[in-house]
């Protein structure tokens, strides 16, 4: 369980990590977390704001605590006091387990979330079939847009990764793939859709060098997730939090497009078995 925890436990991109019951009693602090799919200043400037709202909603201070790699945003699930991201895929988060959490809210996108794939413009590389015999990037192995759904879809298509590409690489981020494949370093990659469509948007990837070659058939991804523990009265006023952020009031606007969302809305374990039947494909649950 522990192995399986560290590895699949930050799924998803924006998953909170609480206090359970008691420390919250005895120390008023809400901490936060999130996987880390970007760059640690991108991460920052988009959930430091959030912890702010938070904070007000709640009455608590709110503590967004960074980390470097997926492995480590998992661990504080399994102490009392500090908890980090978990998902409704993960071990952690499934019926029987010790240390049960609870996806809220997620993105109104991420109901119908997409992966992209990408090749380097002078790859030859025209759609997925012209994949194999290529080398490709992943994001993180842990990763739901990265990796698992990719892979997941991938498969659906006839090409087995370990199989058919020369060389799998994992870049550890979904900026990091895109640059991966606009130096050349692989012939191709996939990544989450919102991040390559904010690198477009901000020129931070050089279309004359990368293009896309296809996307995956939607999927729910990205959520809020909080610990099964959690005092149910937080739980709730976390949850109307999230859900009365309005794009109509020009400060929530602020906040919403820093999470690039239209609004929030509510979610529940059930949207996710498709990322367990993808993680059991990837040999990551069994």
């Amino acid at each position: 369980m522990t192995r399986l925890v560290a590895r699949l436990a930050a799924f998803l991109v924006a998953a909170a990590s609480l206090i359970g019951p008691q420390a919250w009693a005895d120390s008023k602090i809400l901490r936060i977390s999130s996987i880390p799919d970007e760059a640690p200043t991108e991460l920052q400037r988009k959930f430091g704001p959030l912890a702010q709202h938070l904070e007000a909603a709640t009455g608590m201070k709110v503590q967004y605590t960074p980390v470097t790699d997926y492995a480590p945003s998992s661990r504080p699930w399994r102490r009392r006091r500090s908890t980090s991201p978990g998902s409704a895929a993960s071990p952690s988060c499934r019926p029987g387990c010790a240390r049960r959490c609870d996806p809220i809210v997620q993105r109104a996108e991420d109901e119908k979330f997409t992966s992209t794939y990408i090749a380097g413009a002078d790859s030859g590389i025209k759609g997925i079939a012209d994949l194999k015999g290529k080398t490709f990037a992943f994001g993180s192995p842990s990763s739901t847009s990265g990796h698992l759904m990719p892979r997941y879809f991938l498969g659906k298509e006839g090409i087995e990764p370990d199989r058919d590409f020369t060389r799998v690489a994992f870049s550890g981020a979904h900026d990091a793939t895109a640059a991966f494949v606009e130096s050349g370093r692989v012939d191709a990659g996939v990544l989450n859709t919102s991040v390559w469509n904010r690198l477009v948007e901000q020129k931070k990837v050089d279309a004359g060098k990368v293009k896309v070659i296809g996307t995956t058939p939607p999927y729910f991804d990205y959520n809020w997730t909080v610990r099964g523990d959690l005092d149910p009265a937080l739980v709730k006023r976390l949850t109307e939090a999230f859900l009365a952020l309005d794009p109509a009031r020009p400060t929530d606007k602020e906040l919403l497009d820093l999470q690039r969302a239209s609004k929030f809305i509510p979610t529940r374990p059930e949207n996710y078995q498709g990322i367990e039947e993808a993680a059991r494909s990837a040999g990551l649950l069994k």
